[in-house]
């Protein structure tokens, strides 16, 4: 009989206290930069998401992420994005599922929270970026936008980097103010500094991005000067209209997409031409010699979300899950004896 695999919030939160909050990362890092390296477009299917936005009764989307393994399984995230939820419904901006389809017979076979992975696996694949595309003596991390996304990106980069110094800037004070707080439990050796995105840009090695800036309001900054060898992870642009960075930077930088197709509709490169963008990450991984000589010059890893690492961090997850036995099995779908009637449940009733 078709069952489901069920891991709710609290299933989640449970592994993390069994593994290990660093276990899990450094899992999650390796599992999907050696994704990454074996990525083969024959094999998996991933189309651009896709969903609707609306501004009534509040401004948002909701979108679907689908990847299909051939021969194997579909995995779908779907994901909610409201800007007024922290104000106005004291809620998270981003609500999201993941889920998984067994094409052998169509069953769902497992269902999870999506929140938790996705600040997982977004902070992970700045990771991979980093350790690929940043200079080997960077050590000064800056994160421009202290919301929750900048908790995951300081864990994974400090995975992968030997971070000495962290500034930090937001445009909500609060944000900015209880940073340290929300971070300190994590134990990175290092400073965390109240910054000015001016200093950011100036002082750091690797800077995250990941700001709730307006449609239409971007860039951060314009014109100032960085170190000749910055690499930025680009998270925050995620809708069309919606960029963080100036153009001028991006035309004299390496930039490397997550999701080519994808990142021009609604990416950092939305900004650009084909001309002026790189390979995508995953050319990056399998080829590293060959980008090896970016790593002295301005890059831009371009995140907008791939549905890649949304497979990654779900079979992570339901792989930790059978091995510690954590989560309920649930019948979810209606498996009637007959399958030719869908009423047998009352007839069955009825003899009863």
């Amino acid at each position: 009989m078709p069952r489901t695999l069920l891991l709710k919030e609290k299933d989640l939160q449970k592994l993390i206290y069994t593994v290990g909050i660093d276990e899990i990362m450094d899992l999650l890092i390796h599992r999907l930069e050696e994704e990454i390296r074996n990525y083969d477009h024959i094999k998996l299917k991933i189309p651009v998401r896709s969903g609707f936005n609306y501004k009534l009764p509040d401004p948002g989307l909701v979108e679907w992420m689908p990847i299909y393994q051939s021969g194997s399984d579909i995995v779908i995230k779907l994901v909610g994005y409201h800007p007024n939820n922290p104000a106005k419904y004291q809620l998270p901006t981003i609500a999201s599922t993941i889920s998984s389809y067994n094409t052998s017979k169509g069953y769902l076979q497992g269902l999870m929270d999506g929140v938790l992975p996705t600040a997982l696996r977004t902070g992970a694949v700045s990771a991979v970026a980093t350790k690929y595309l940043a200079h080997s003596s960077s050590g000064i991390l800056g994160l421009i936008g202290c919301g929750a996304q900048s908790v995951t990106q300081i864990h994974a980069i400090s995975r992968v980097l030997p971070i000495e110094k962290v500034l930090i800037f937001d445009i909500d004070s609060n944000s900015q103010a209880t940073f340290k707080d929300r971070v300190e439990f994590l134990n990175i050796n290092c400073q965390i500094i109240d910054s000015s995105i001016q200093e950011i840009v100036k002082e750091c090695d690797v800077i995250c991005s990941q700001t709730s800036i307006g449609i239409g309001e971007g860039p951060l900054f314009q014109d100032l000067i960085t170190k000749s060898h910055l690499h930025i992870n680009a998270v925050g642009s995620d809708f069309p209209g919606k960029v963080e960075l100036p153009v001028d930077l991006l035309k004299d930088a390496f930039v490397c997409p997550d999701f080519l197709e994808q990142a021009l509709q609604e990416g950092e490169c939305q900004q650009l031409l084909k001309g002026f963008i790189g390979p995508e990450l995953y050319q990056v991984v399998q080829y590293p010699l060959q980008y090896e000589t970016f790593r002295n010059q301005v890059s831009v890893f371009d995140s907008t979300g791939w549905a890649l690492e949304d497979m990654v961090v779900f079979n992570l997850f339901m792989d930790l899950a059978k091995k510690h036995d954590v989560g309920e099995y649930m019948q979810i779908e209606y498996v009637p004896e007959d399958a030719k009637n869908p009423y047998e449940f009352l007839k069955v009733e009825v003899q009863g």
